[in-house]
């Protein structure tokens, strides 16, 4: 007797030792013995022994997608599904349906996404027993892990109830051990092990849930695109800032030649209605007189006196290849007939048109970039909203689209502080500066007989558009040469000529000036000097 004793203790030892995935089949009807283990790359590996009656079936769905909180759904997967017996496995909308027949049967998966990571630490969540269609008179469950849990939970009960198993430890060997009896059909056991922080890999899949609030949950790709879009906002302020401290850097001037081959030559084909744009950003009254007074230069209208401090204009060349969009667009508004006073001017009003800065933008002088962002922006906000609302609707990660739409919104405010003028525009802008020195510093003394008019009416545009008109033509009337101004009519010569010719400009800037219903202003950048008024 003794003897049989000494020898069932090994056998009893060895029983309670052995592992759940070795373990005896279930003796009880209705009952299943569950073997849990963690393998070193973070899945799960489950073997189910189920007991069913002869002559019944049972079902147990498992859900792969449950509420994780924070407007977050955990994601699971099953995989390499096994099946020993009479039992059928179907994987259908977000869940795993096992069918038993009457008999024993072992089912043998392995789960991807049941390890969670909180605090530095590993969490295994698995429900031992769950959404079964028929009580279970007996659920018994092991689980086993690369390292020894460091805490263990086991809950018992309808899905979100807090009762803890009857029966749940950890024994000498490190194994887990549970047991229920009488679970209740759609009750579970729910079993999470917090191992040590680095045991094995996080498995966990969070997503968002099939809410509107879900389609907003800050997941980490919605925080690695908040994190490219700061990247690039502080990316592209620097890059402004970098631009516009080079656009503000005072202008040096640059030595250029006013004459070259008896033949006036403006920097890069510069016009006169291009200057105030390219020095301050912005036209004015000055700017379409500059191109009124140019057009007189070079013979497309002609000047004549209509009485005391009164003047016309007449068409003399009709617009050809030679003048550009803007100058045509000028010619057209200021003479629509055959001829126009400047008083008449100064009832209609003529604007500078918006050919003028699309002109510099084809010149490359200012970038095509302050006409395109905020198009772009504009663009990026409507795709953004139109991507919120869809994927609100549909897979979630609406805040991508709101990222998406602050990148129009950053683009569209940012545009606005890009410096127009590029590189090629600040040079020019500098021989501009080089322009108006070599006005001042001409003297009509030195200037070869047979150039001297022609010097001075092709430069007066650009004088006048520098604001140095009355310095230009004050140093030819001192000069005492006779000059005449062959495009205005006049049969004064020499000073009283030109002093004819700088009542004319003064006046036609006035003109325009009162059309614009404003004071001629003075130009922030270089040349200082206000234009005549």
């Amino acid at each position: 007797m003794k003897l049989a004793a000494l020898l069932a203790i090994p056998v009893l030892l060895w029983a309670t030792a052995t592992p759940a995935g070795a373990q005896d089949l279930p003796a009880l009807p209705r009952s299943a013995e569950v073997a849990l283990k963690v393998q070193r790359d973070g899945s799960l590996s489950v073997t189910e022994a189920v007991s069913v009656p002869p002559g019944t079936t049972m079902t147990r769905t498992i859900p792969l997608r449950a509420e994780a909180g924070n407007d977050r759904d955990r994601v699971l997967s099953v995989r390499d599904v096994r099946i020993e017996g009479q039992a059928t496995a179907e994987t259908a909308d977000d869940q795993v349906t096992f069918y038993f027949r009457g008999g024993t049967s072992v089912i043998r998966y392995t789960v991807d996404g049941a390890v969670g990571r909180s605090l530095g630490v590993e969490n295994v969540t698995w429900d031992v027993a769950g959404g079964w269609d028929t009580r279970l008179e007996l659920v018994r469950a092991t689980f086993a892990a690369p390292a020894v849990p460091d805490a263990l939970t086991c809950l018992s009960g309808a899905p979100g109830s807090a009762s803890r198993c009857s029966a749940a430890q950890i024994d000498h060997s490190g194994v887990t051990r549970v047991s229920v009896a009488k679970l209740p059909a759609g009750s579970r056991v729910q079993l999470t092990a917090e191992l040590p922080g680095g045991t094995v890999p996080a498995t966990e899949r969070l997503l968002p849930s099939d809410t509107v609030a879900g389609a907003f949950a800050a997941t980490p790709p919605v925080w690695w695109a908040w994190l490219v879009l700061g990247e690039l906002v502080c990316l592209g302020a620097a890059t402004v800032l970098v631009l516009r401290r080079r656009d503000a850097r005072p202008g040096r001037p640059v030595a250029v030649a006013l004459m070259a081959d008896g033949q006036f030559s403006s920097p890069d084909g510069v016009l006169p209605g291009h200057i105030g744009t390219l020095l301050t950003g912005r036209t004015d009254s000055v700017d379409v007189a500059a191109t009124v007074l140019d057009l007189c230069v070079r013979n497309y209208v002609w000047v004549a006196e209509d009485g005391p401090r009164e003047w016309a204009l007449m068409r003399r060349n009709p617009p050809d290849a030679q003048l550009g969009t803007f100058e045509r667009a000028v010619y057209e508004a200021v003479l629509p007939g055959e001829s126009v006073t400047l008083s008449a001017l100064r009832e209609a009003g003529v604007r500078m048109p918006s050919a003028l800065r699309a002109d510099i933008v084809r010149r490359r002088w200012f970038s095509r970039r302050t006409e395109r962002l905020p198009r772009i922006g504009a663009r990026l906000c409507a795709y953004g909203v139109l991507l919120t609302v869809l994927l609100t609707f549909t897979v979630g990660y609406a805040q991508l689209g709101l990222v998406l739409t602050a990148a129009g919104v950053a683009l569209t405010v940012g545009a606005r502080w890009f410096p127009a003028r590029t590189s090629t525009g600040l040079a020019l802008r500098d021989r501009l500066l080089g322009l108006r020195t070599e006005l001042l510093a001409t003297r009509p003394a030195k200037v070869p007989t047979q150039d001297s008019e022609v010097l001075f009416s092709r430069a007066l545009p650009y004088a006048f558009a520098l604001g140095e008109a009355d310095a230009w033509v004050e140093k030819f009337a001192r000069s005492g040469r006779s000059l005449t101004a062959y495009w205005y009519g006049t049969s004064a010569e020499g000073a009283e000529a030109l002093a004819r010719t700088s009542a004319f400009a003064a006046t036609l800037v006035a003109a325009f000036a009162s059309a614009h219903r404003g004071a001629v202003r003075v130009r922030p950048d270089e040349p200082k000097a206000a234009a005549p008024a």
